[in-house]
């Protein structure tokens, strides 16, 4: 339709279609960093994903770097295991990146006692672009650090009912949400409806309550900064990506 004439501008451009709007004369394409971001929950209270060291050799098996070039095209950033942007006021700059690890991935499975894991992840092409893809991406990934993770693809229709907060490991994402602590709130505060690892976590929870009070920024900051820390080094989902918003016209 934009190509054609038919309309000026487009919103949420497909990225592998975005390079071929960009490059045809007359038209563009605006990328702006955001807050929408990809996320693969694992239920804290079922198991395999129940063990704190199997969901760290999950995090350290997948090539984040990979998945950007792939699944979006380059049109993103690589995220670190929690649901906070770099466009975020209070986003952790310092808080150091977790990279593609086999290594490090077999020696947590080697303290979870679980050398030959087994895991399965149910996707689905409806939740969102290459959502499948990057779950096969992922499953190659994960083989050289000695994990079998086994792509379930599951239909689209009744995915968010049937599948997401039911399977133990599955793939969701997020439009993000304006502040910190309404990302936290919506899917990582205790008993949240919307808490799609059923994490619990007692001084995620206390931070979270506090800094919603708190007037310094200085101090608030500190304490949304170590509740990012807990949620990628204790919490139950992987982020790797982080979307651009993509955005053609004329």
């Amino acid at each position: 339709a934009l190509l054609s004439g038919q309309v000026d501008a487009i919103d949420l451009v497909d990225t592998r279609i975005a390079e071929r709007i960009s490059e045809t004369a007359g038209f563009q394409v605006v990328r702006s960093k955001g807050k929408a971001h990809y996320t693969i929950p694992m239920l804290y209270d079922m198991a395999p994903t129940d063990d704190h060291h199997v969901r760290m050799a999950l995090k350290h098996a997948i090539d984040r770097k990979q998945m950007i070039d792939v699944v979006l095209q380059g049109f993103g950033e690589i995220g670190n295991d929690h649901p906070i942007s770099s466009v975020n006021k209070y986003f952790n700059s310092e808080l150091p990146q977790r990279v593609y690890d086999p290594d490090k991935a077999k020696f947590h499975l080697k303290k979870a006692g679980m050398e030959n894991l087994t895991v399965k992840l149910s996707t689905s092409e409806g939740i969102w672009e290459g959502a499948v893809d990057a779950a096969l991406l992922y499953s190659a990934s994960a083989a050289k650090a000695g994990i079998n993770l086994e792509v379930n693809k599951v239909p689209s229709d009744g995915y968010w009912a049937d599948v997401w907060l039911k399977h133990p490991w599955s793939a969701s994402y997020w439009s993000g949400r304006p502040t910190e602590d309404w990302m936290f709130t919506v899917a990582y505060a205790a008993g949240g409806s919307w808490n799609e690892s059923r994490w619990a976590h007692p001084r995620f929870n206390e931070l979270l309550k506090a800094a919603r009070g708190e007037l310094n920024e200085d101090k608030a900051r500190d304490m949304y900064w170590e509740m990012q820390q807990l949620c990628s080094d204790e919490g139950g989902s992987v982020i790797a990506l982080f979307a651009d918003h993509l955005i053609g016209h004329s």
